[in-house]
């Protein structure tokens, strides 16, 4: 009995069209005069708003001499209209039984002609009544079939139950859309949903949505009401997780809800990561930001391969816009050792070529991560012996530089360099190298 309600309220939040008609009425200077006076009134008893429809009838019974008794007669048949209520305080056959006595009263009036003087109130008796012709001869105050079938079932099944509603459905949708040919995409959607056609639902929807947004959290939300609990697909996942993947998809096709994609992605328990794995390697990475957002997410998910992938992508870019200092960065947070060799090269050559570091603070802060490879321990060590030299600290210069010619880690086109640096300490009055073995 409780569908019903549902119904009811699913229509008066999808069709405001009676609410446009009964604000125009209640602006007026007289609304018992306004041209659509009936209309509203009309409109509201076929969604079911009986109390706001008496309260606008009882402006026609103060207005006017003649209508007031057939008002008082309308008002009465709507007031003790029965209700079903959600709450189980009485029983379907207690209802049903009230429902039966009050049509035959409705039809009581009918046959003995109390409103033949007011056509207006004479439709809304035979709308309570739930004369079919009449139900269709106000289709224009529904708008939709399926506004006509809740209205239909108000006044004529109102104890319709969910596995009953589709046969009624079809036959609603046929009388009310008969001169139409073919049924829209939503009425398909519709009378699946009414058949309780779940998946049915969904196909039909896929078909006609720009995107896999609404198909995903439908599924999702039935999902978790066990509904798609033992509908796997033939690849291991279940109808939801396909969605959602799907959806997830398509976000990360955007250039700026890709991140939300990684979060559908998370709850996606059999594919999710191995897409995320996928998924996030086609990223245009156009800017150290939007790198260092997609970084995050994969260190967070420890996925380490992507981790160095990225890197790996941004330190070649910084190295094509001859960006030494952030290709070093980014070549040594992806730890590979070959390109931190190549860009240490260059760091060196760029020295040989200009006299000068760039960078310096990179350089200076390397710490460990110097360990990476030769050629960028030899660039730490040979920054720090400049700067050891600038603080005058001979003795300690002197050593690391002779260090750095014992140890054989120098490229060849260094050692030049590295000759010339020695000059200057043995020049000095007291010899730096005597004590070096």
């Amino acid at each position: 009995g409780s569908l019903l309600i549902l119904l009811l309220d699913w229509v008066r939040a999808h069709v405001s069209e009676v609410d446009n008609i009964v604000q125009d009425v209640l602006q007026s200077e007289s609304p018992p005069q306004h041209d659509r006076f009936w209309d509203a009134i009309t409109g509201l008893v076929l969604q079911g708003r009986i109390d706001e429809a008496r309260q606008l009838l009882a402006k026609e019974a103060a207005a006017s001499l003649e209508t007031r008794s057939m008002c008082r007669a309308l008002d009465d048949l709507m007031k003790k209209m029965p209700v079903l209520n959600s709450t189980g305080s009485q029983t379907l056959t207690e209802f049903e039984l009230k429902w039966q006595h009050w049509q035959e009263v409705c039809a009581r009036h009918l046959q003995e002609g109390t409103f033949a003087s007011s056509p207006p109130m004479e439709t809304i008796c035979q709308v309570l009544q739930g004369d079919e012709e009449t139900l269709l001869m106000k289709k224009d105050l529904m708008a939709t079939w399926y506004h006509f079938l809740v209205s239909r079932m108000l006044f004529t099944y109102p104890t319709v139950k969910p596995t009953e509603l589709h046969s009624y459905a079809q036959v609603c949708l046929n009388l009310f859309s008969a001169s139409e040919s073919d049924p829209e995409p939503l009425d398909s959607i519709l009378l699946a949903a009414f058949e309780l056609d779940i998946h049915q639902v969904i196909k039909e929807f896929s078909f006609v949505s720009n995107n896999w947004w609404f198909v995903a959290h439908l599924t999702d939300l039935l999902d978790h009401c066990q509904l798609f609990q033992t509908h796997s697909l033939y690849f291991g996942a279940n109808m939801r997780e396909y969605l959602l993947l799907e959806y997830a998809s398509g976000l990360f096709s955007h250039h700026s809800l890709w991140q939300l994609g990684v979060d559908y992605l998370d709850y996606c328990p059999e594919l999710g990561r191995v897409y995320l794995e996928l998924l996030i390697e086609r990223i245009p990475l156009t800017t150290e930001r939007k790198a260092l957002k997609a970084l995050r997410i994969c260190e967070q998910r420890q996925m380490t391969e992507q981790v160095r992938s990225i890197c790996k992508t941004m330190s070649m870019q910084a190295l094509r816009n001859n960006r030494l200092g952030s290709a070093l960065s980014w070549s040594i947070r992806a730890k590979d050792a070959a390109f931190a060799t190549l860009i240490s090269d260059r760091f060196l050559k760029d020295y040989c070529e200009r006299g000068k570091f760039s960078d310096l603070d990179l350089i200076d802060n390397l710490g460990p991560a110097m360990l990476l490879s030769d050629r960028l321990t030899f660039l730490g060590k040979y920054r720090e012996f400049h700067r050891l030299y600038n603080e005058q600290e001979f003795h300690e210069a002197a050593r690391l530089l002779l260090s750095l010619m014992t140890a054989r880690i120098a490229p060849g086109y260094f050692w030049f360099s590295l000759l010339l640096d020695s000059l200057p300490l043995l020049e000095q009055q007291q010899v730096r190298y005597t004590d070096v073995k």
